[in-house]
C-alpha cells in the first residue's frame, strides 16, 4: 500500500516535468495477487539474449551462474546421512527393477483407421468382465487382418475410410508391432471411460438407433451398459433444452430405447431410471412422469417400491398437500418387508425436502424393530442428522444395538447421523461421535475413523486428522498407510507443509508399512520444505525396507533439487543412484534434460539415455523441446518433432509443447504459424500452450485469436485462467464489449473467482502507461450490473489512476463509490483523495479533507509532505526542516 501511494506521487511528480507520450506497444501485466501493494511489485523474470545457433551445432552454452542458486542451510545434506543411506542400499536383500515395467499398449484416435478398428472389434467382441491373452506363439495372417478391416469397414452400407494396400511396407511394420505387443500384455473387456465416450460419439453422428444397429453389426449384442449410456446422453441433451417441446423429443427418444430394452428383456435397474425421474420431477412433466412410472413398473415389478421415493418427491414439487397426507398415514396397515421399503422411501423424500414435522409422524407409525434393518438404514440416519433428530436416531441405535448388529456397522451409522448435522463444527462432530459410542458401548471402527480423517482434510484440520489417525493406530492393530494418504494429500494442496513431520513421525511410531506412492509423497512434501535432510532418511527408510523401487523416490529428490535451481544437488542425486545401484528412468531424465545449462549436455544425456535402452517418452521428448527453447535453440526444437520413432498418437502433445515452449521464449509468431498447422491437420492445443500463447501474444488486433484459443480450454479450471487474461488483453488494447461479455461468462461459471479476475482488470488499468479511466469506469458500472460487490482493492486502483491523471471529478464518483460498497474511507483511502484532488488543483478541499486524516503515522506526514512537495508550486513547499524531518522518520 505504502510502495504504491508513494510510486503514484513519483509518477506524478515525473509528469509534472514532461508530458505524457503514448506508448507504441504496452507490455501487459498480469497482477499476482489481488491486493493492490503487491501487484505493482509483482513482475516477470527477463531473460537472457540468446543467439539462434545452427541446428547442428551443439556447442551454445549459457551462462549458469544466474540459474544456479547458493545451498542454503535447510537444503545441505549431513555426510551421516548420505552414508547411512549408502549402506542401507547396499544391505538390500531383494533385487528389484529400476523402474515399474510399461504401461499395457493403449490405442490412440490419432492411430491409422484400421488400428482404430481392431481396438473397436477387440472393446466390442466377447462378453463383459472377462480377461484374455493372446498366446505367445499364436500366429496372425495378413488374410485375416484384411478381412476384419473390410467388413468393418461396411458397416452401415458406407465406408469411413479407404482401406490401405497391404504391401505398405509402414503397415506390415505396424502390424509386427501389434503382434509383439498383443504377445505380452493382456486386455480387459470391461466399460470404460474410452468406451462410453465411443458411445456417445457415435450417438451424436449416428442418432441412439443407429448406434444400436452399428454395434450390432460389429458383431455384439446391445447390453445394459450400452443402454445406459445412450439413454444418459438422452437424458442430457434433455436438460441442455432450453424449452419443454425440444427437450420431450428427446425423452421420447429415450422411451424407445427404455421399450427396446424391455423387449430384449434386459433389466432396468434404478441407475437408470433413477435420474430419469428426477428430471422429469424437476421440470413438473405430471403426465409424462405418470408414463414412465407406469413403464417402469410393468418392466421391473421390483421397483415399485423404490418409485414411491420418486412419486414423494413429486407430490412435494407440486405441493399437493392432500395426497401427502394421504401417503404417509397410509403406512399404518403396513406389516410386510415390502410395504416398510415403501415407508422407507417416504422418509428419504420427506427428509430430502427438509419435511421434518412429516417425518417425525412417519416414523411414529412404524415399528423401529423393521426400520432398523432397512437396507436405506444408512440414508435414514443421514436424514436423521439433517434434520437434527437425536431421539429417534438413539432409538434406531437402541433397536440394533439389541439385535446384534456388528460394532462396525453401528459405528458408520453414527458418524452418518453426527456428519449431517446442519453447522456442526469438525471438533463438535468428534465429541459427539465418541459420546454416542460410549453410550452404546461400541467401538469406533477404522471405516468410521478413515471417513472422519477426510472430513477434518476437507476442513483444513490436519492436527485434528493426524490426532485421530493417532488414536485409530492405538486401538486398532491393523490399520493400513491409505488411512493415512487423505492427510499426505491435504497437506501439499493446503500448503500444510509442516505437518509433514510429525505425521512421518506418527507413521513410523506405529510401524505402519508404507508403499512406494507413500514414500514418494512424503519425500515431496519434504523437499518443498526445503528438508533435504529429512528426504533423504525417508530414502534411506525405503531403502532398509528393501520391497519397493526406489528410483521414483530419487526422482522426487532431484525434482526438488531442480526447483531450487540447486544443480549441485540434483547431480549429487545422479551419484546416489549410482552407489545404490539404481538405474535412472525416463522420468531421470527427463528431469536432466529440461534442465540442461548447455546443448553439450542435451546431447550427452540423449546418448546415455540410449544407451541405457530406455524408451522414448512423452516426457522426454517435451523436456528436448523445452531446453532447446530455453537456451535460444529453436531450430532444435523444431526438429525434436522430425524423430520418426515418434508414435503418433503422441505428436500432438509433443506440438502443443513446441507452441508453448516458443510462446514463452519469444517466439511468438512462429508459436502461432504452428498453431495454425495443428488445427489444419485436425489436431487441438493442450491447455498450457494455448494459455502461454493467450499470455504471450501482445500485439493489437488479435482479439479472435484469443477466443480461438479460449476455446480450446475445455476443463474449467484452465478455461478460468486463459479467460482472466483475455480480460486482461482486451483492457490493454481497449476492447471494452469483449471485456464485458467475457466477464458475463466467468461470473456464470464462477462467482467468487471472478473478483479476483476483477481486481487484476482495475490493477491492470492502473499499472498501464497510458491509463484508460474511461474504460474503467465502464467496467466499474458493468460490475455492479452484474451484481457483484466492488471491493476495495478495485476502488483503490481506481482511485490511484485518477492521481496519475489529475482527474478530481471521477476521483469524487469513485469516492461516492466506498459508501456505496458499505466500505469506510480509511488512511490510504483518503491520502489517495488528497492526492487526487491537490493534482487537479483542488487546494481548498484537499485542505479540507486533510484535517480529517489523522497524522500519527511518520508514514502518513511523509506522503503528505511528499504530495504537497510535489503538486504544490515553490513558494508553498513547506519548510526543508519540516520536509526533511518527517521524511527521516518515516525511514
Amino acid at each position: 500500500m505504502w510502495k504504491r501511494l508513494l510510486e503514484t506521487t513519483k509518477q506524478a511528480a515525473s509528469l509534472v516535468s514532461k508530458p505524457v507520450v503514448p506508448a507504441a506497444a504496452p507490455k501487459p501485466a498480469i497482477p499476482a495477487a489481488a491486493n493492490p501493494a503487491t501487484s505493482a511489485a509483482s513482475s516477470s523474470a527477463s531473460k537472457g539474449d540468446t543467439a539462434v545457433a545452427d541446428p547442428k551445432l551443439c556447442t551454445l552454452k549459457r551462462r549458469s551462474s544466474s540459474r544456479r542458486a547458493a545451498v542454503t542451510p535447510a537444503t545441505a545434506v549431513s555426510q551421516a546421512s548420505l552414508l547411512r543411506l549408502k549402506q542401507a542400499a547396499a544391505s538390500k536383500k531383494t533385487t528389484l527393477p529400476s523402474s515399474l515395467p510399461q504401461a499395457a499398449y493403449a490405442i490412440d484416435e490419432d492411430d491409422p483407421p484400421e488400428v482404430l478398428t481392431k481396438a473397436l472389434m477387440s472393446v466390442l467382441d466377447g462378453p463383459d468382465d472377462v480377461e484374455e491373452a493372446t498366446p505367445s506363439g499364436a500366429p496372425m495372417e495378413d488374410s485375416k487382418d484384411d478381412e476384419e478391416i473390410a467388413t468393418s469397414n461396411r458397416i452401415l452400407d458406407f465406408e469411413w475410410f479407404q482401406s490401405p494396400s497391404s504391401r505398405d511396407p509402414l503397415m506390415y511394420w505396424r502390424r509386427e508391432v501389434a503382434r509383439e505387443k498383443k504377445k505380452h500384455y493382456i486386455f480387459k473387456n470391461v466399460e470404460s471411460r474410452r468406451y462410453t465416450k465411443l458411445m456417445q460419439l457415435c450417438a451424436n453422428k449416428l442418432g441412439t438407433e443407429s448406434t444400436i444397429e452399428f454395434f450390432g453389426k460389429l458383431g455384439r449384442e446391445t447390453g445394459v451398459k450400452e443402454f445406459n449410456s445412450l439413454i444418459r446422453l438422452c437424458l442430457n441433451k434433455a436438460r441442455a433444452c432450453t424449452d419443454i417441446d425440444s427437450a420431450i423429443e428427446y425423452i421420447f427418444r429415450a422411451h424407445r430405447l427404455l421399450e427396446t430394452m424391455r423387449d430384449k428383456g434386459l433389466r432396468i435397474e434404478q441407475d437408470i431410471y433413477g435420474p430419469f425421474l428426477l428430471y422429469l420431477v424437476d421440470v413438473g412433466l405430471l403426465e409424462e412422469f405418470e408414463m414412465f412410472t407406469a413403464f417402469f413398473k410393468d418392466a421391473n415389478p421390483d421397483c415399485f417400491t423404490r418409485i414411491a421415493y420418486y412419486e414423494m418427491l413429486l407430490c412435494i414439487r407440486i405441493q399437493d398437500e392432500e395426497k401427502i397426507q394421504e401417503l404417509c398415514h397410509s403406512v399404518e396397515d403396513y406389516n410386510e418387508e415390502a410395504h416398510y421399503d415403501i415407508a422407507e422411501s417416504y422418509m428419504l423424500a420427506f427428509a430430502e425436502s427438509g419435511r421434518k414435522e412429516d417425518l417425525i409422524t412417519l416414523l411414529d407409525l412404524l415399528d423401529l424393530m423393521k426400520v432398523s434393518g432397512s437396507k436405506y438404514i444408512s440414508n435414514i440416519f443421514k436424514s436423521l442428522g439433517k434434520l437434527e433428530l437425536e431421539n429417534y436416531a438413539e432409538k434406531l441405535l437402541q433397536e440394533m444395538r439389541s439385535k446384534g448388529c456388528a460394532d462396525g456397522n453401528i459405528s458408520s451409522l453414527i458418524l452418518d447421523y453426527v456428519a449431517n448435522i446442519p453447522n456442526i463444527m469438525v471438533e463438535d462432530m468428534l465429541v459427539s461421535f465418541h459420546k454416542l459410542h460410549e453410550k452404546f458401548e461400541v467401538a469406533p471402527s477404522i471405516a468410521a475413523h478413515d471417513k472422519i480423517i477426510s472430513i477434518c482434510c476437507n476442513s483444513s484440520k490436519i492436527g485434528l486428522a493426524l490426532d485421530v489417525a493417532d488414536h485409530m493406530c492405538k486401538s486398532n492393530s491393523n490399520v493400513s498407510i491409505e488411512s493415512f494418504h487423505p492427510i499426505i494429500h491435504a497437506c501439499e494442496q493446503r500448503g500444510e507443509l509442516h505437518m509433514a513431520r510429525p505425521m512421518y513421525d506418527l507413521i513410523r511410531q506405529h510401524n505402519l508399512k508404507l508403499k512406494s506412492e507413500t514414500f514418494r509423497s512424503m519425500i515431496s512434501l519434504f523437499v518443498k520444505m526445503k528438508d533435504f535432510e529429512g528426504a533423504y532418511n525417508i530414502l534411506t527408510d525405503a531403502e532398509e525396507s528393501g520391497e519397493i523401487s526406489t528410483v521414483s523416490l530419487y526422482n522426487a529428490i532431484m525434482l526438488g533439487y531442480y526447483r531450487e535451481k540447486n544443480h549441485n544437488g540434483a547431480q549429487m542425486v545422479m551419484s546416489q543412484m549410482q552407489i545404490a545401484g539404481v538405474k535412472p528412468d525416463s522420468e531421470t531424465f527427463s528431469y536432466l534434460i529440461v534442465n540442461c545449462e548447455s546443448e553439450e549436455d542435451i546431447s550427452k544425456y540423449h546418448d546415455q539415455l540410449r544407451q541405457d535402452g530406455i524408451q522414448m517418452t512423452r516426457q522426454i521428448y517435451m523436456a528436448h523441446i523445452n531446453a532447446y527453447a530455453r537456451l535460444g535453440n529453436f531450430d532444435m526444437a523444431k526438429q525434436v518433432l522430425l524423430d520418426k520413432e515418434i508414435p503418433r498418437k503422441l505428436l500432438n502433445d509433443i506440438k502443443s509443447t513446441l507452441v508453448g515452449a516458443l510462446a514463452s521464449n519469444g517466439q511468438v509468431l512462429d508459436a502461432l504459424h504452428m498453431y495454425d498447422d495443428i488445427k489444419q491437420s485436425g489436431g487441438s492445443l493442450e491447455p498450457r500452450a494455448a494459455i502461454a500463447l493467450i499470455e504471450h501474444s501482445r500485439t493489437e488486433g488479435e482479439l479472435d485469436r484469443m477466443h480461438q484459443l479460449l476455446d480450446e480450454l475445455n476443463d474449467s479450471s484452465s478455461w478460468f485462467e486463459g479467460c482472466g487474461r483475455v480480460i486482461l488483453y482486451c483492457v490493454q488494447h481497449n476492447y471494452p464489449d469483449a471485456a464485458i461479455d467475457l466477464l458475463k461468462q466467468l461470473k456464470e461459471k464462477d462467482e467468487m473467482s471472478t473478483y479476483m479476475v476483477v481486481d487484476q482488470v482495475f490493477g491492470q488499468i492502473w499499472e498501464m502507461d497510458v491509463t484508460n479511466l474511461d474504460l474503467g469506469m465502464v467496467l466499474l458500472h458493468t460490475v455492479k450490473e452484474l451484481g457483484l460487490n466492488v471491493s476495495r482493492t478495485s476502488l483503490d486502483f481506481l482511485l490511484s489512476a485518477c492521481v496519475k491523471l489529475k482527474d478530481s471529478q471521477r476521483a469524487q464518483q469513485i469516492w461516492s463509490e466506498y459508501e456505496s460498497a458499505g466500505l469506510s474511507h480509511n488512511v490510504l483511502t483518503s491520502l489517495r483523495m488528497y492526492q487526487a484532488l491537490l493534482s487537479s488543483g483542488r487546494r481548498k478541499a484537499a485542505k479540507k479533507l486533510l484535517k480529517t486524516i489523522s497524522k500519527e503515522d511518520d508514514h502518513v506526514r511523509y506522503i503528505i509532505d511528499a504530495s504537497r512537495m510535489t503538486y504544490y508550486s515553490e513558494d508553498l513547499k513547506p519548510p526543508a526542516t519540516i520536509r526533511f524531518g518527517s521524511k527521516n522518520r518515516a525511514s
